[in-house]
């Protein structure tokens, strides 16, 4: 039997998550409230245990609505991974054979789910829908070894260049970083020819995540120069959200941003660093996390029914790509603000 239920509203989410090995920040309800806020996106999560019974399992999702791109079902949008948690094989079949169930009779496009984890291509009708490179940094070494497993040009050179420099460096949660930080991010999303996430949507994350969210930022004599927004659960810190102003690259503001990250995270007795995703073909990006001697895996994924082989609408994004570069920020904003609901 299956049971649903509303992860922001049932008590006994927040403690499973809490307590669940494979969980992470992703997981928890305030980014799960922090989605329903922003984007209109309905929690649930299934599971075999009965209503007021103890919580041995579960599967998060979003029910995402849109006249735009169709009405999914997803695990869990804008988030990087998803782990399933559930630990029989025999539980995880019978959800997904529920899942499959109600995304057909229910008329929904798909569903998707993003594991840290393999899962199996091709059960309960998935299939692989995109692959990705996935790093993490072992913090669990002493500060000083990991120092010296860092890129000495690309790593402990820039940093050391960035204390000669003076950059200053700031962290917290204030409505002044939030700022610095949603500058130097509009300044990264225009290179890479997209729209901003919404201001919005990190006002809900600092509410809605607390202490477990820091915005960081470096600068230089007063100018913001790079940012880091990090999201932390039990013994992992997240790179979520990372951006800079490509003028004072020279100036080693990323490395040190990085590095102040990490010294705060052994501080606190946390034992891994979480890089997020990678696409294949981002090899700058992926030089950059190895780097700091992150290990890189894969991950996976997967829809059900499976998307087809060929993206349809990939000439649609090279064409909106076009448009992005040559609107002006306000305008750039607004239209992050309309579109991200549609893309989670």
């Amino acid at each position: 039997m299956v049971y649903t239920f509303n992860p922001t509203e049932d008590p006994r989410w927040a403690e499973f998550v809490q307590r669940h090995p494979r969980a992470s920040v992703f997981h928890t309800p305030g980014w799960l409230e922090a989605l329903r806020r922003t984007y209109g996106y309905e929690p649930i999560v299934y599971t075999t245990s009965p209503p007021r019974a103890e919580l041995t399992n579960g599967l998060v999702f979003c029910r995402v609505r849109s006249w735009l791109t169709g009405n999914r079902v997803v695990s869990l949008p804008f988030s990087d991974h998803c782990e399933a948690l559930v630990d029989k094989a025999e539980d995880l079949d019978c959800l997904l054979e529920s899942l499959e169930r109600e995304a057909k009779s229910d008329g929904w496009k798909y569903f998707e789910m993003r594991p840290v984890s393999p899962l199996v291509a091709n059960r309960a009708g998935f299939g692989t829908d995109q692959v990705f490179h996935f790093h993490k940094i072992d913090l669990r070494p002493q500060l000083s070894e990991l120092f010296r497993s860092f890129a000495k040009t690309g790593c402990q050179q820039k940093i050391r260049r960035a204390e000669r420099m003076q950059l200053t460096y700031e962290e917290g949660r204030s409505e002044l970083l939030l700022k610095k930080f949603y500058s130097l991010l509009l300044k990264t999303r225009r290179r890479q020819h997209l729209p901003p996430q919404p201001m919005e949507w990190f006002y809900n994350l600092m509410y809605c995540l607390g202490e477990k969210l820091k915005i960081r930022v470096v600068s230089k004599d007063n100018v913001p120069v790079a940012s880091l927004l990090t999201l932390a659960h039990r013994e992992s810190i997240v790179d979520k959200y990372g951006c800079s102003d490509e003028r004072f690259h020279n100036l080693g503001g990323i490395p040190l941003i990085f590095w102040k990250t990490i010294q705060e995270a052994k501080d606190l007795g946390l034992s891994e660093f979480d890089l997020g995703r990678s696409d294949r073909d981002a090899h700058a990006l992926i030089r950059f996390k190895e780097g700091w001697h992150a290990t890189r895996s894969t991950l996976t994924y997967y829809r059900c029914p499976p998307c087809p082989a060929e993206r349809p609408d990939g000439w649609k994004m090279r064409m909106a790509k076009r448009v992005f570069t040559r609107l002006p920020d306000p305008v750039l904003a607004t239209a992050g603000k309309l579109l991200y609901r549609h893309i989670g």
